[in-house]
């Protein structure tokens, strides 16, 4: 069985998992983050340091850094992980499709749309190795074309799709979402055994809840998932989905995030003057008021 790590960043309500085989002490992370503070454009890698020191720690080798998708709520540090272990960058195969969504709207010249700034394009139905521990790839696209969810074992690593049950599910409506498909990929997630535990790439501590939580099982989002449960079809999800993503903001890291989570979490290349620059397209998203942390869900 899997050794499995969570830590959580506050500042994006974000999880992050260390995911060791406990035979070789191979390990990847899974959704890593890069620390931004927007008012003063400044980064840091406090959070994913954490992971690091716990990882040398304990012994561990890390092999893989695995994205659920490209995320719009926070920095991935994937590419800080990769410079420091080495370790090969794991994504969806349709992040091209996410890549080609979003390069005009950062005019990023310098972002190729075949995912060569990634490591590993997965698909639905791979498999590869942590060590000697097989995971299993599954498509599970909606929130986004790429998203994807990693089984390993007992477990299910579904980023942003799923969250806990008295939370529900991931909002739709970025570019390339879709409330109909978002249904299917959590069916396909929920057909999975119902023992499987079901690690979750978020929690916004909804009202009347005062402890984080991200795990939960197949059986018991089937039984209680507050958007999603057994009994509930795709047309009333899809109502529902909709009409409540049509009061979401967009979160308050999406442009930040999405340009650099297009190349891989590396930062756009430096301009004339050798300095790095992230860029803010005007009046290009909806939700323009984007004063909260931002919920994906």
């Amino acid at each position: 069985m899997i050794d499995i790590q969570a830590f959580f960043d506050p500042d994006t309500s974000t999880v992050s998992y260390l995911v060791a085989d406990p035979s070789t002490s191979e390990a990847a992370i899974i959704d890593p983050v890069l620390d931004y503070e927007p008012h003063a454009a400044q980064l840091t890698t406090i959070s994913v340091d954490a992971i690091l020191k716990h990882a040398r720690e304990n012994g561990l080798r890390i092999q893989w850094v695995l994205e659920t998708h490209a995320h719009a709520d926070h920095l991935s540090a994937a590419h800080y992980v990769r410079e420091k272990t080495g370790a090969k960058i794991g994504i969806g195969e349709k992040i091209t499709q996410v890549q080609t969504l979003f390069k005009p709207m950062f005019a990023a010249t310098d972002v190729c749309t075949d995912g060569g700034d990634f490591d590993a394009l997965f698909a639905n139905e791979d498999t590869f190795l942590i060590g000697s521990q097989q995971v299993h790839v599954l498509h599970t696209p909606g929130h986004t074309p790429a998203c994807i969810t990693y089984v390993i074992g007992d477990a299910a690593f579904v980023g942003d799709t799923l969250f806990m049950p008295d939370y529900g599910t991931a909002r739709a409506d970025f570019p390339g979402g879709d409330a109909a498909t978002l249904y299917r990929s959590i069916r396909k997630i929920l057909s999975l055994p119902e023992e499987t535990r079901i690690f979750v790439g978020h929690d916004y501590l909804p009202e009347g809840r005062d402890t984080y939580a991200w795990e939960t099982t197949v059986a018991e989002q089937r039984a209680k998932n507050t958007h999603i449960h057994d009994g509930v079809g795709e047309t009333e999800f899809v109502e529902m989905r909709n009409a409540r993503d049509a009061t979401l903001s967009a979160p308050r890291l999406i442009l930040p995030s999405l340009q650099v989570n297009i190349r891989a979490g590396n930062l756009p290349a430096r301009e004339a003057d050798g300095e790095v620059y992230l860029k803010i397209p005007v009046n290009r998203l909806k939700g323009g008021d984007a004063t909260s942390p931002g919920s994906q869900g």
